[in-house]
């Protein structure tokens, strides 16, 4: 008699951690922390979103972060493939949002093709916490009909992004355009937007949204390289372009112009 038994299958769920700040996660997304028993981590996972782990749970960090030495994407999907055969609870964490920018859908579709069911849990993008941070709107009724997600570079072997006609479409359909991982190609973009949109269209460079050390600078387009030498703003990153920052332009004058007039009422009143 065979009494050879098949090891129990395990399960997968991909979950977005949110653009840093822990507080942001969604309850589900802890829940399935919580019964993972093996979690694979993204480098821009925040460390304290783990403390959610149960005791015992095996955590591998699998950085991918533009520029850098990354852990390559096939392995990352065997170590889950195996984990899962192995009958483990696996948890893929991933900043952000897994289906936005993430490689979310080329693991599921490998996950599929191997036979294993995964559950996705949706975590809030960076793009919306970034502006969120600043007090303004993705759209707007006044100053934006839609937003577009874009990426800054291009696969491997792809053709690069056509800027110029991405800034046609957004300029022409009043749309907010948000950037991920664009500041290393960040002068092809702005070459690019230049030949389809207005020089004065403003630009927001938002880093490390929603966590304590977020930094930001606003500039016009045409000034966008030379503002993120004299910021120092990084990866990871994210730029915003669009009549929709209007308002925090306004604000931020306005704040500007009170400061500048604090010190003329002070002596008034001396």
């Amino acid at each position: 008699m065979n009494t050879t038994t098949t090891p129990p299958l395990g399960t997968c769920t991909l979950v977005g951690a949110g653009p840093g700040d822990p507080e942001l996660l969604t309850l589900k997304a802890v829940k399935a922390i919580q019964a993972a028993t093996v979690l694979l981590v993204d480098d821009l996972v925040n460390d304290e979103v783990l403390t959610w782990a149960r005791p015992g749970a095996r955590i591998v960090h699998v950085g991918k972060r533009g520029g850098c030495r990354s852990t390559p994407q096939a392995f990352i999907e065997k170590l889950m493939v195996t984990a899962v055969r192995e009958g483990e609870h696996v948890v893929r964490l991933k900043g952000g949002d897994p289906f936005i920018f993430g490689r979310g859908g080329e693991e599921v579709e490998h996950l599929r093709a191997e036979g294993i069911a995964c559950q996705v849990v949706n975590g809030i993008t960076a793009g919306l916490a970034a502006v969120s941070a600043l007090g303004v709107p993705l759209t707007h009724r006044d100053h934006a009909h839609g937003v577009v997600f874009m990426t800054g570079h291009a696969k491997p072997g792809h053709a690069a992004m056509d800027w110029r006609a991405v800034g046609a479409s957004a300029h022409a359909l009043g749309l907010t355009l948000v950037v991920y991982m664009g500041v290393g190609a960040a002068d092809q973009i702005a070459a690019g937007l230049l030949q389809a949109m207005p020089a004065d269209t403003l630009v927001a460079i938002i880093e490390n949204a929603s966590r304590p050390e977020q930094r930001h600078a606003t500039t016009r387009l045409d000034q966008l390289i030379s503002t993120l030498t004299s910021s120092g703003l990084g990866s990871p990153a994210v730029i915003v372009v669009g009549d929709v920052l209007r308002a925090m332009a306004s604000r931020d004058f306005a704040a500007a112009a009170a400061e500048l007039a604090a010190p003329q009422e002070k002596r008034r009143l001396g």
